[in-house]
């Protein structure tokens, strides 16, 4: 059996929770780097799946602070990651989203890191380390149509190809492809993450710098890993 899997979106993860040693989330823009920028920072994570019940409820019974809406402006924590940089070491974040948060809770037993361009090589050494010899699946999360069904996102595609790379493992042909895409790009990455859909939608909303922290490359020595429901910095990412 191939050392590495990858597959799309819940489905993705649904699927490969039963096959693989760990699983990587890959959500670019912007949940994995998010998590990055905070994790980095001495915070821990808790993902929690956007409208699914009360936030607040939720933030009160962990302690946490709950990340609010997206803005352009305006001090409070929330999905951008330029919002986490100033976050302060031990500060437990509830940070809502669509997807990257949804598809790390569903990991349910399996272990789980997530990973972005930041600390793609991180995050692979990690994954190797937790895996021993059982294999890995990463998981592009993609984004979402109105109708709830499934939007391919190629920065989460690069994003993976990249982790894909850095794991040097035997890949199905999805992984395959995914490390192709990854290499394929190379030096155009940042236009091409900035000038995808999801890209020109953060750029438009006016959220460009959140764009240019995601396609920073192994910038971090992090691999954030799902501990008791939180994201916190695995000391894997340092080791090897």
């Amino acid at each position: 059996m191939p050392s590495v899997m990858v597959d799309w979106g819940l489905r993705g993860v649904e699927t490969l929770r039963y096959q693989v040693s760990v699983l990587v989330i890959v959500d670019v823009l912007s949940f994995s780097t998010a998590v990055d920028v905070a994790v980095s920072r001495g915070a821990a994570v808790h993902p929690f799946a956007h409208g699914d019940q009360d936030a607040q409820a939720a933030a009160d019974r962990l302690g946490a602070v709950l990340a609010e809406p997206r803005r352009a402006c305006g001090s409070q924590f929330s999905l951008s990651p330029v919002s986490l940089e100033a976050i302060l070491p031990g500060t437990q974040l509830l940070l809502p989203s669509p997807n990257g948060s949804r598809l790390s809770l569903a990991c349910g037993s399996t272990r789980a890191l997530t990973g972005c361009l930041r600390n793609a090589r991180a995050v692979a050494r990690a994954a190797r380390d937790l895996a021993g010899d059982g294999a890995i699946g990463v998981v592009p999360a993609g984004e979402r149509w109105p109708d709830g069904g499934l939007r391919p996102a190629i920065e989460d595609l690069l994003g993976a190809g990249a982790i894909v790379q850095h794991l040097g493992l035997l890949g199905t042909p999805e992984a395959q492809v995914a490390r192709d895409a990854f290499l394929s790009a190379g030096g155009n990455i940042r236009a091409m993450v900035a000038g995808s859909v999801s890209g020109r939608e953060l750029v438009t909303a006016g959220f460009p710098r959140d764009v240019e922290i995601a396609v920073q490359q192994d910038v971090s020595e992090h691999a954030p890993m799902l501990i008791d429901g939180a994201y916190r910095s695995s000391w894997l990412a340092a080791s090897g």
